[in-house]
């Protein structure tokens, strides 16, 4: 190695040039806006990671002990020494625990280039110092204010020697070693002790309620003897007319050097706060998944003719939300859990037509067709995955507009992220085990401790309220089972790799626990008290993190989560429905009839039951049993979709293990009797009939005035209302009308779904740049490092003798006539010379290569390119110039 690989960088470009092709892909993944695009060279990679917006992001994605460790080095001397920081973590006495978890904190800063320098001069990048350190306008989190030096900056000379020779130090001759005199006096812990120890109590009182901050403090034109004595002595520095500040190294020696109250060098632990059988779980989320599949086709099969209009924004109307709760028979923000998790799904969409309705979509019938664990587990997965977030519904946006179900401005790039990290932790727990809500709160604002902070800790932060719905939806999805991870959980996400189905025990009656885990208020109270966690990935990974690694596991910081693929999740799927489908109650072929013209579905039914169920009877109740119930308008409903009363006769005989009571036989033939008996057309309308003394009961009937009917023939009336407005006032008149064509045959309506047009489900907004695979981080470190060799290589002038001259400043391209540049190609073609050029691409695009040409023939150099690794041909009318390298 060189010489000078071995000295102290002197930039943050430097630093990187130094670094293993491991470590600079371990910045690149960290950091993935840094590859978006590839960078030049180094010194470009250094520069994107110094802007604001890449360090601020930076900065968010810490946890609370590296934060910590990168605000105590934004109030220190610039560089420090890695002892200087030590101090100002553990403090003048010293803690063993923050000194075992430094090395990992520092690890992190350098790793993602917040910091650059050998542990005798640690650099803070100046952009993440700005941001951390102390202002008037940005206090920081320390509660340390400025230092000597910036409080004093705006103070005239005689002032400061003033206040020299009040703390007993020699004047001298100017303010910079007076200021150098006074920041060693506050430095010094004997001599700060001796002078705070002369002072008034009450002055030291005034210290002690500045101490921890905020630094800064009010007072008079003519202040009080107490702290005239601090302002004298500059223990008290003045920022502004009547506004004082307490300097940061006046603040340290009161702290016993400690920059922060109450470092956190461990993660809060996250423990089982209830534990319960696993099979309890397992049979609990079971249930609730059958439920949440029963939920989505009731909510689909409600909006099959058409759902609720489109907003003119965008979106579900608060009056339809209104509806499909009751509908659904659930609350409102449950509701709209539910049509935004179809709508993720692909299984409705709006259907685009000039009054534009939500729908089912064409694979909503192929979803349907699909086993029921293969059904949950599409539901499961876009739910992971899905930026889109139910629970803003009901909120408003930053321009103070309301936020509706299905409507623009739901997606949180985070709740992909936060859902992940929920479920690794619970994962990380031994099954059956339920966290405590604010332990696993606690744990998500250390992992992502500056967004907190932004929130000053509150419960309002969108990562909390983001980990409070996760678990809440988990719960209703069936994920989880009474606040605990279910095995088919872990699996969904990948938890579980290797682990055997010995612990799913098949439910012959999950019916009984599908309706205690739905109806139960355990269940569900424990999903709401519960629905706040957080995990900074798979705490169970056995990662390497230094002195960490000691902790159990529930302290220990956990590894990033890694990008899963649609491949590798697709797997996890199939394997979480592999172990739920035994779980899951085995569909039903028969119903229970019951004389008072009511039938029980003591469980799930096989669909084409279900659907000619629908047809027949109206549903009355739900839950672990559904109770059905017959009508004179459900029985018609069947026959105007086309059934006889024979075939509905035969159809319940075949599917009751009861006989058919005769009440609900005679129900069928009286209304089979009566139907058709009426044919509705279109004239504007007409209505048909064989018996003429029926027409004139209608035209006598007062009820019937609002359809304007008149005779047109002893056995045809005429409506001016169309013929759908006919039927149902004809039916609600007590008729049995049935609609005709213009053949004259009857009309059949049956159950046909109005479906939109081909959809995709919505795609995911990502949080800022994918992270690069292996693939591109190996591709790009290969790109970026040949071009740092271009940029960086010793070049002599063209035509010189050998002597190396210096690169051309700003990256200026090398500028020589078409001959010169003809002309060293051709020499270094014979000697097998590298070269430096500069190159202008088709698009008008300048850079500048490394190349070592093997041939120029016909306006053309063949060689081999450093910086792209390959052999390349370059028209020489596009190359700027040429220059070669020096010799070493």
């Amino acid at each position: 190695m060189s010489p000078e690989a071995h000295s102290a960088p002197r930039s943050l470009a430097e630093s990187l040039r130094m670094r293993d092709d491991a470590s600079l892909a371990a910045l690149l993944r960290s950091r993935p806006d840094l590859i978006t695009p590839v960078p030049t060279d180094l010194t470009q990679l250094a520069t994107r990671a110094g802007t604001r917006a890449s360090v601020l992001r930076a900065l968010e994605r810490l946890d609370r002990f590296a934060l910590q460790a990168a605000e105590a080095l934004a109030v220190a001397p610039d560089p420090a020494s890695y002892g200087t920081l030590l101090g100002l973590m553990a403090g003048d006495a010293g803690d063993e625990t923050v000194a075992d978890a430094l090395p990992r904190a520092v690890g992190t800063l350098r790793e993602q280039a917040l910091v650059w320098g050998d542990d005798e001069r640690m650099r803070l990048v100046r952009t993440a110092r700005e941001l951390l350190a102390p202002s008037a306008q940005h206090p920081s989190p320390t509660g340390l204010g400025p230092s000597v030096q910036e409080a004093t900056s705006g103070m005239s000379p005689g002032r400061i020697q003033e206040i020299v020779a009040a703390a007993g130090l020699a004047s001298t001759h100017d303010s910079v070693s007076a200021v150098t005199a006074l920041t060693g006096l506050f430095s010094d812990r004997k001599k700060m002790t001796a002078l705070l120890g002369e002072a008034p109590e009450a002055s030291r009182e005034v210290l002690s309620r500045l101490v921890w901050g905020p630094p800064y403090g009010q007072v008079t034109a003519d202040p009080a003897a107490h702290l005239r004595w601090l302002l004298d002595r500059g223990l008290l520095l003045p920022t502004a007319p009547g506004t004082v500040v307490l300097p940061r190294e006046v603040a340290l020696h009161l702290r016993e050097g400690r920059a922060h109250r109450a470092p956190e060098p461990l993660p809060p632990a996250v423990g089982p706060d209830a534990t319960h059988a696993p099979q309890v779980v397992d049979a609990t989320a079971a249930g609730q998944a059958y439920t949440a599949l029963a939920t989505v086709e009731e909510l689909l099969k409600d909006w099959d003719e058409g759902g609720p209009a489109v907003l003119r924004a965008g979106g579900l109307s608060v009056r339809d939300l209104k509806r499909t709760a009751v509908a659904l028979d659930v609350p409102e923000p449950v509701a709209a859990f539910w049509v935004e998790l179809a709508y993720a799904a692909g299984l409705l969409a709006s259907d685009g037509e000039a009054d534009e309705r939500y729908a089912a979509t064409p694979f909503y019938e192929e979803w349907l067709e699909r086993p029921p664990a293969e059904r949950w587990g599409r539901l499961a997965e876009v739910w992971l995955s899905a930026t889109r977030t139910a629970g803003l519904v009901g909120g408003r946006d930053a321009k103070d507009r309301a936020l509706s179900a299905l409507g623009p401005g739901l997606d949180r790039s985070a709740a992909p992220e936060v859902r992940h990290r929920v479920l690794a932790l619970l994962a990380a727990l031994p099954q059956g085990a339920a966290p405590g809500a604010e332990a696993v709160l606690a744990r998500l604002r250390w992992e992502r401790a500056l967004r907190g902070q932004q929130q000053d800790g509150g419960d309002d932060d969108l990562r909390s309220r983001l980990a409070r719905w996760t678990l809440s939806e988990a719960e209703l999805l069936g994920v989880t089972g009474r606040g605990a991870l279910s095995a088919h959980g872990r699996a969904l996400i990948g938890a579980s790799k290797g682990a055997s189905a010995a612990s799913v025990t098949p439910a012959s009656s999950v019916t009984s626990a599908s309706a205690a885990s739905a109806a139960s208020a355990p269940s569900v109270a424990s999903a709401a008290s519960v629905a706040s966690a957080a995990s900074a990935g798979s705490a169970a990974s056995a990662e390497s993190f230094g002195p960490g690694d000691k902790l159990p596991v529930h302290h220990r910081p956990a590894p990033p989560v890694e990008p899963r693929s649609p491949a590798e999740q697709a797997v996890d799927t199939a394997a979480a429905a592999r172990l739920l489908a035994p779980l899951l109650p085995e569909p039903l072929d028969h119903v229970l009839l019951q004389a008072d013209l009511t039938a029980v579905a003591p469980g799930p039914l096989r669909r084409p039951l279900a659907a000619t169920l629908d047809v027949l009877a109206d549903v009355e109740s739900k839950g672990g049993a559904t109770v059905y119930r017959f009508t004179p308008a459900s029985v018609r409903r069947a026959l105007d979709a086309g059934r006889a009363a024979a075939d509905l006769h035969a159809f319940l005989t075949a599917h009751s293990r009861t006989p058919v009571p005769q009440p609900l036989a005679y129900l069928i033939d009286d209304v089979a009797r009566k139907h058709g008996h009426l044919r509705v057309g279109a004239a504007s309308a007409y209505v048909r009939c064989d018996d003429d003394a029926l027409l004139n009961e209608i035209l006598a009937d007062k009820r019937a005035a609002a359809l304007r009917l008149r005779r047109l023939a002893p056995t045809v009336l005429a409506a001016q209302s169309d013929p759908a407005a006919l039927l149902e006032g004809l039916r609600a008149m007590g008729y049995a009308p049935a609609a005709e064509s213009a053949e004259g045959d009857v009309l059949i309506t049956r159950a046909d779904a109005h479906r939109t047009p081909p959809r995709t489900a919505p795609e995911p907004v990502p949080d800022g740049p994918p992270p690069p695979d292996a693939t591109l981080l190996s591709a790009a470190i290969r790109a970026i490092r040949a071009g740092d060799l271009a940029a960086t290589a010793p070049r002599k002038a063209a035509g010189s003798t050998g002597a190396a001259g210096a690169p051309l400043a700003g990256g200026e391209l090398p500028r020589t006539s078409s001959a010169e540049t003809l002309a060293t190609m051709q020499a270094a073609v014979l000697t097998g010379g590298s070269l430096w050029i500069g190159y202008v691409n088709a698009e008008g695009s300048a850079s500048q290569r490394v190349i070592a040409p093997i041939r120029v023939e016909g306006g053309f150099v063949t060689a081999y390119d450093h910086t792209a690794d390959e052999v390349r041909t370059y028209p020489l009318h596009r190359i700027t110039g040429v220059a070669e390298l020096a010799d070493d």
